[in-house]
């Protein structure tokens, strides 16, 4: 038996390895589409996991159309924006000593949590087909709860993230932590039809 399970942890591991490689490759090579599926990844698993497991009691069955309106959003804003910003924001701001690492952050939670949510607010109100009105309403509800909100999350992740994750793992890092950040704001927001809609941030 012991065989047998060595034999299964070293094919496993040689997988996982293999398939780790094949990402950073990917990463080296594509880096844009790379972290474009990685976000959509991120995203989608996000909200069918909050859909699954969070929102499962509302008895109106799975809702395949928030999925899709999740999953785009990181395939065509989230991991498209993220790898310009984060580049740029590394490529001035190099290193990883404490100062740089804490004006990482300030610049990250101050500046682009705010435009990261003016983006997020705005694909969900094209997506969904609603006014530019209805659009300003949403952002005097929501945008400051979900600025400052995040930041309990987002400050210690970014700080651990801009002082240990390579440059180029940034977005997989955040979506890992999105994914679970998204079913949290989930499990808050839902308390009604568009609750549902506040899974931000970055």
């Amino acid at each position: 038996h012991n065989t047998t399970h060595n034999t299964q942890h070293n094919t496993t591991h040689t997988i996982m390895s293999g398939l780790w490689q094949s990402y950073n490759r990917l990463l080296s090579t594509q880096p844009l589409l790379t972290k474009a599926l990685t976000s959509f990844t991120g995203f989608t698993l996000g909200d069918a996991l909050a859909q699954n497991f969070v929102d499962s009691g509302s008895g109106s069955g799975y809702d395949w159309r928030r999925t899709l309106k999740m999953g785009s959003f990181g395939l065509l804003v989230h991991g498209t924006t993220g790898h310009y910003f984060y580049s740029f924001l590394d490529a001035k701001l190099p290193g990883t000593a404490t100062s740089t690492v804490a004006k990482k952050v300030v610049i990250d939670q101050t500046m682009w949590n705010p435009v990261f949510g003016l983006m997020f607010f705005g694909y969900l109100s094209a997506f969904e087909g609603k006014s530019f009105g209805e659009y300003k309403q949403t952002l005097q509800d929501d945008l400051p709860t979900a600025v400052v909100g995040s930041w309990a999350v987002w400050v210690p992740a970014h700080t651990v993230n801009f002082r240990f994750v390579p440059s180029s793992q940034r977005l997989l890092y955040i979506n890992t932590v999105q994914v679970g950040y998204n079913v949290f704001l989930s499990f808050l927001g839902n308390k009604g039809g568009e609750g549902k809609d506040k899974k931000e941030e970055l």
